[in-house]
């Protein structure tokens, strides 16, 4: 199934279902979506359901609290995580408080899509990876789909879910087609072993996984049998999956896009150290984007994010300068 398929399907069964469920961003409706996401749905559901908006996303986040907060079960589109930055204020001090602010009495069932990362040269105000800014603030939860199934479950859980959940996708994974998973007692929060080993845990999330997994076959040639990690939910984080593993292989590597300064990698780290410190055989090693807005340039572009081979050069260099 394709990604997008995925997610339209979400989208699609939770408005047949509950008619409180509506979509609204940019290009949304006539359109499909400016990756197709929401393509049928508005020809299916109507003007009053599928709703085109202006270019403002502060206006599309802060209606659709509003919308929330009148007992609709509102999905605000964001084109891209990069014009998220024009709607923080209604996703930090709004979404994410009231709830906390009315002592219970105010619920907000919002579910805020975006897609960011690295795609291919679309430079550097299109190309940012935000999720360490929503992962850092209470009262958002943040799941980041990297696959078919957990962007199914995972976005349907968000649009029942009765807290404000910023979905994370990445652009690159729209026309993948992938592997789609029927799962029993779907829970958002748990991380997915994506592949068992016993000599160092990979961390990863979001395209990143599939860099991770090409790397692994390389890995597996020296002689490395890696357990990768897929973390699906950022906040709050599966640490005892994370821990589990560390604690049997005694190693552990974070392989992200986001730029490496205060990124998502930061935290996971720390949180291993909390649980695992006396379990590591070596210290954690994180790989990451680079401290530099995103170039245009091809070459420049490849060069400021990890890749299969960055990401096999560096475990091996590190495995050698620590013994290991």
């Amino acid at each position: 199934m394709l990604y997008r398929s995925a997610l339209n399907k979400a989208i699609d069964e939770s408005m047949e279902a509950d008619s409180s469920v509506v979509i609204l961003g940019e290009d949304v409706g006539r359109y499909g979506g400016s990756y197709r996401v929401s393509e049928g749905l508005f020809s299916k559901y109507g003007e009053k359901r599928v709703i085109d908006t202006p270019i403002a996303e502060l206006s599309i986040v802060g209606n659709a609290i509003g919308m929330a907060i009148a007992g609709l079960r509102p999905i605000a589109e964001i084109m891209t995580a990069n014009f998220s930055l024009l709607a923080m204020d209604q996703i930090i001090n709004h979404a994410a408080k009231f709830r906390y602010m009315s002592g219970g009495k105010m619920t907000i069932p919002l579910t805020v899509r975006m897609p960011g990362g690295v795609s291919r040269q679309l430079a550097a105000q299109h190309s940012e990876n935000y999720e360490t800014l929503f992962s850092s603030i209470p009262g958002l939860i943040v799941l980041a789909a990297s696959n078919a199934s957990y962007a199914y479950y995972g976005l349907k859980w968000a649009i029942f879910s009765n807290d404000p959940v910023v979905f994370l996708e990445h652009e690159l994974l729209y026309p993948m087609d992938m592997e789609f998973r029927e799962i029993k007692n779907f829970d958002p929060f748990k991380a997915e072993i994506v592949k068992e080993g016993k000599d160092v845990t990979i961390i990863t999330y979001l395209k990143m996984r599939y860099d991770v997994i090409e790397a692994a076959k390389e890995l597996e040639k020296a002689g490395i049998n890696a357990e990768i990690i897929d973390l699906n939910s950022l906040r709050p984080l599966d640490i005892e999956t994370i821990a589990n593993s560390v604690k049997k292989t005694k190693k552990a590597v974070i392989v992200e896009e986001d730029h490496k300064t205060g990124g998502m990698g930061a935290e996971i780290l720390a949180q291993i150290t909390e649980k695992c410190f006396y379990d590591l055989d070596a210290p954690v090693l994180r790989i990451a984007g680079e401290d530099v807005p995103i170039p245009y340039n091809r070459k420049l572009e490849l060069a400021s994010i990890p890749t299969p081979e960055k990401i096999v050069k560096k475990i091996l260099e590190w495995k050698a300068e620590n013994g290991i």
